[in-house]
């Protein structure tokens, strides 16, 4: 079916007035309503259509609608239905060339216009049923950050991490209810932040100003090894760098990472971009929590965490862009599994640092080739009242594309 039945119409607060004519005609001309309480509000109290009200979960509400493919449906949605909307939901079960979409001004928009801040040099992201905890990775001195609200008791979450991160300074800014006559801006700053009085749609503005002598922390690989809770499982700063740069993420691509330990290479994966995905695959339930408690602390709290042991647990997981091996190399049959759900043109990387595993490696190299380097770093620490070098365990890194 190729003829378009469904239309998506953002809208704004100025509600149906603010629409375009195209906008207005599909409005009007549609047989039934789809939206949420608010938006179906600024419908004529005379309008007899039928209404569909959107649903929690809303994949109940997805599913009628596609129970009447051909009907005439349209959808009202807040702003821009593409910018972290219901559009985004839709197109992931309806093509786009049954669909026409009229997008008003998004809330970044809307937010730039009143801050007077250029899009293009923003940070945008959307705590709205989102963890809160993805802000972490957004926090950086200067950084102008546009953040969609999950609701009333958003901004005071925002402040709290920026004042427990070291940015009790930054200056908050709460955008209420944009482009309607109800609109109002609250100011504040994050260590003293107390409105409790928030309208439930609004986003945020944060312009992220560092206490004295806070250390930003890079979003490059080689994050310092103090940034992780670990039990001394820990890819060192150093090897996770030259690790990173081997594994070489792309926006998008999806890692598995095999005996992930506290899960710093998963981290570290999907800080390069917001994109990015992990899987932590780890046998030991304590290191669960570690990587658990890390992936919020540094702003991936979506790193996906199974436990269990290779090559069982990797059974029925998506096939991955790239395999990190940082633990149980010489588990029987680990390979075979790891090359076969690689997709073609992926990166395996494995890391050892005993003789054993050095053979392993040895023969997987003599099975499909790649690239095998000694990783030898060493540290300076006190000798006394002098300094010297403290060498680190060797790691053995084996580099292969399928």
């Amino acid at each position: 079916m190729t003829e378009k039945w469904l239309s998506i119409v953002g809208i704004g607060e100025d509600g149906l007035q603010g629409l375009s004519a195209i906008a207005r005609s599909l409005v009007d001309r549609a047989k039934v309503i789809v939206g949420g309480d608010r938006h179906l509000a600024m419908l004529p109290t005379d309008d007899q259509r039928e209404k569909i009200v959107w649903t929690s979960p809303i994949s109940i509400s997805v599913d009628e609608i596609i129970q009447r493919r051909g009907q005439s449906i349209c959808v009202l949605a807040s702003g821009d239905p593409m910018c972290y909307g219901i559009g985004v939901t839709l197109m992931r079960r309806i093509p786009v060339s049954e669909m026409t979409i009229i997008p008003a001004p998004s809330a970044f928009s809307l937010a730039c216009a009143r801050m007077g801040w250029s899009l293009t040099e923003v940070e945008t992201l959307s705590l709205n049923g989102r963890p809160s905890s993805l802000l972490q990775s957004y926090i950086y001195p200067k950084a102008r950050l546009l953040i969609l609200s999950g609701g009333k008791d958003t901004p005071a979450i925002v402040a709290k991490i920026l004042t427990n991160r070291g940015y009790g300074g930054s200056e908050i800014t709460v955008l209420e209810r944009m482009g309607g006559t109800h609109e109002r801006i609250v100011e504040g700053t994050a260590a003293s932040w107390s409105e409790t009085e928030v309208a439930a749609l609004n986003a945020i503005a944060v312009y992220c100003i560092a206490d004295a002598g806070v250390i930003p922390l890079p979003r490059l690989p080689g994050l310092p090894d103090n940034a992780y809770h670990h039990d001394g499982q820990l890819t060192k700063r150093e090897v996770r760098a030259i690790t990173l740069a081997a594994l070489a993420p792309t926006p998008g691509q999806l890692l598995w990472d095999v005996g992930a330990g506290c899960g710093s290479i998963s981290i570290e994966w999907m800080r390069s971009n917001a994109r990015c995905r992990a899987i932590a695959i780890e046998q030991n339930s304590s290191r669960l929590l570690y990587i658990a408690d890390n992936a919020a602390t540094l702003g991936t709290p979506n790193v996906q965490i199974i436990e269990g042991k290779a090559p069982h647990a990797l059974k029925d997981l998506p096939a991955p862009d790239a395999i990190f091996i940082g633990g149980g190399v010489t588990a029987t049959g680990l390979f075979d599994v790891c090359w076969e759900a690689l997709r073609p043109g992926g990166r395996l990387v494995a890391n050892v640092v005993t003789v054993e595993g050095e053979q392993t490696l040895f023969q997987w190299h003599e099975r499909v080739g790649g690239d095998l380097t000694r990783v030898a770093i060493q540290r300076t620490e006190p000798i006394g009242k002098f300094l010297g070098w403290r060498a680190m365990a060797p790691v053995t890194q084996w580099v292969v594309v399928k």
